[in-house]
């Protein structure tokens, strides 16, 4: 950036001016846009120490984060730059005469060549008093304590520092991606068990470009190989250049509530966790895009990672399954976060007015059931969108939506993918 002048005083000769007029110099803070595999956490550029000033010349200042160094040299005894405080300007430093050296470190205004405005940081400590000059007007507000006066006079110009270096600038690329494009069958041990998911990966993916993650997860009795191909993620994931992952249940089933799996030991939030963090270190993927969806059982899993994962879920999509009833599914998230239920009113497996579904085991809340309560998670406030067979509550706590969209004489079935993408899209983590 171009360095900038202030003018000295009309008091002092137009040769005295130019002899004393102030360089500063601007440190560069370079913000680095998300990274991937990260929380989009920037890398601030630190300021390098800039060079000292040349002989009778101030000290270069030490540049803070953002900041702006300033230096001015006074005859005899040069002032040391201040150290700048992040976001602050440093103020000029005095000049030799009147306070002697000036303090090192305190957060100034600029003020008139001779002295600055007082220094945040506190008033500067007693030093020696410099050379005498001739007749130099007393400035704005420094304060010392104690030191020889000297006469006075505006000392020489003191070499500018050099401009900072700025840090390593962040952005959206990604390191070099271990993920093969297509499908691929993974393991990870969770909870002592072995776990097995398929990754699709699209043909756009590049591996240098964060990239959402959807997590699709089969009905009770299914695969994930079964959900790959019947819930319509995978050619919208192809289109729209997004990871998905199709999971698979132990017994086919997963653990929520007081069902689906035999064994109530199963770790399935683990196992979901693990999923996400796994591909996250070998791909290129937005860590504030990551959502679930499901059919079925599948649909309560997406929703159960609502209720206990919302830290890591933007927002979910579940269908043909409800929340159960408080005491069999407590759900309380770390945030508001983002649903939109898909419903069939001739739902006979997962009864639409809610009650026990076929399984006897679990007692689900109904399709309007569980949408009040995600209204009353939310803090949302009346519906104010109807949109053919989908109803919205958009006033909710943190700019969050829910949705229910409920198919006249449907039955169970998946939901409409093209949709549920479409809303998935709109939200990111905070």
């Amino acid at each position: 950036m171009p360095l900038r002048s202030y003018p000295v005083p009309s008091a002092v000769s137009a040769a005295r001016a130019r002899a004393a007029r102030v360089s500063i110099t601007y440190g560069v803070l370079l913000l680095g846009t998300a990274a991937c595999g990260g929380e989009h956490a920037a890398n601030d550029g630190t300021g390098a120490v800039a060079n000292a000033g040349a002989p009778h010349g101030a000290a270069g200042a030490t540049l803070g984060s953002g900041g702006v160094a300033t230096e001015r040299g006074g005859q005899g005894a040069g002032a040391a730059g201040g150290a700048v405080s992040t976001g602050g300007s440093a103020g000029v430093s005095a000049g030799a005469g009147t306070g002697g050296s000036s303090n090192a470190g305190g957060r100034a205004d600029g003020g008139q060549p001779g002295g600055g405005h007082p220094s945040a940081g506190g008033t500067a400590p007693g030093g020696s008093g410099g050379s005498g000059g001739r007749g130099g007007t007393s400035s704005m507000g420094g304060v010392t304590n104690g030191g020889a006066s000297g006469a006075g006079g505006a000392g020489t110009s003191g070499s500018a520092g050099t401009v900072a270096t700025a840090g390593t600038n962040g952005g959206s690329s990604c390191a070099a991606s271990k993920l093969a494009k297509g499908n691929t069958n993974l393991k990870l041990s969770v909870g002592g068990a072995m776990r097995t998911y398929i990754l699709h990966v699209p043909t756009s993916y590049t591996g240098t470009m964060a990239v959402p993650l959807v997590l699709d997860f089969h009905a009770l009795g299914g695969t994930g190989s079964q959900e790959q191909s019947s819930s319509g993620y995978q050619a919208i994931a192809d289109k729209q250049g997004f990871l998905i992952a199709f999971p698979d249940g132990i017994d086919n089933a997963w653990n929520i509530g007081p069902c689906c799996t035999n064994s109530r030991d199963v770790d399935d939030l683990g196992f979901a966790k693990a999923m996400i963090a796994s591909i996250e270190a070998d791909g290129c993927v937005d860590t504030k895009r990551v959502y679930a969806t499901g059919f079925s059982m599948g649909g309560g899993m997406s929703q159960y990672l609502a209720c206990n994962a919302a830290d890591l879920i933007a927002a979910v999509t579940p269908a043909s399954f409800d929340l159960l009833v408080p005491d069999e599914e407590p759900c309380a998230p770390s945030r508001p976060i983002s649903v939109l239920a898909f419903r069939g009113t001739a739902d006979t497996v997962v009864p639409f007015g809610g009650g026990q579904g076929s399984s006897g085991r679990i007692t689900f809340l109904g399709a309007q059931g569980s949408f009040e309560r995600w209204a009353g998670i939310d803090g949302c406030m009346e519906p104010t969108t109807a949109d053919g067979d989908c109803t919205y509550y958009k006033q909710c706590d943190a700019g969050v939506e829910l949705g229910l969209c409920v198919k006249q004489g449907g039955s169970h079935a998946p939901g409409d993918a093209n949709a549920g993408w479409a809303f998935l899209s709109r939200f990111t983590l905070p």
